[in-house]
């Protein structure tokens, strides 16, 4: 019998600032690939062509308690590689005790900053969408998929999948 890993715990560091006790909950980027069915001569069904990441992109949501004047000040930011973002998890198995570092970093931009609902004497928290230019999972130290959408670099488990075609472009 097998307990799945759970994250247990987990931090957020803003341009290497930490978020610990604010940070309230993170939603990690979804990966999604554009696919196009495509059916030809002597084929009794279509297959799906990869057509590389999905048109929605990759963004990174995530919420902490209070008013965080940091965050507000990246808005804007020029550079759409502008702002680092790194979340910190502690996954756990329960069956075993065994814990599984778990690391997210991306650089990108602010897209919303929703400051929330404020009432005097209630909890107030700040929502932040940041669409992403580049991202890499990292477990236990090893790089899992790095995706670097600026310079055309996108690796899973180690090998670069568009080496080839940045060969075949002249990049």
């Amino acid at each position: 019998m097998a307990m799945p890993r759970k994250l247990k715990n987990m931090n957020i560091f803003n341009d290497g600032q930490s978020y610990q006790g604010v940070a309230k909950t993170v939603t990690l980027p979804s990966l999604g690939r554009k696919m196009e069915a495509f059916r030809g001569a002597g084929m009794s069904g279509p297959v799906k062509a990869d057509l590389g990441l999905s048109d929605d992109g990759i963004a990174l949501e995530w919420t902490c308690g209070g008013f965080d004047v940091a965050t507000l000040r990246q808005w804007g930011a020029i550079r759409a590689d502008g702002v680092l973002l790194r979340f910190a998890g502690a996954y756990q198995r329960d069956d075993t005790g065994e814990v599984d570092a778990v690391e997210v970093v991306v650089r990108g931009r602010h897209e919303t900053i929703e400051p929330g609902e404020g009432t005097p004497g209630e909890d107030t928290e700040q929502k932040v969408t940041t669409t992403c230019s580049y991202y890499k999972l990292t477990v236990n130290g090893r790089v899992e998929i790095e995706i670097d959408l600026l310079n055309f670099i996108e690796i899973v488990d180690g090998v670069d999948r568009l080496a080839e075609q940045r060969k075949a472009i002249g990049i």
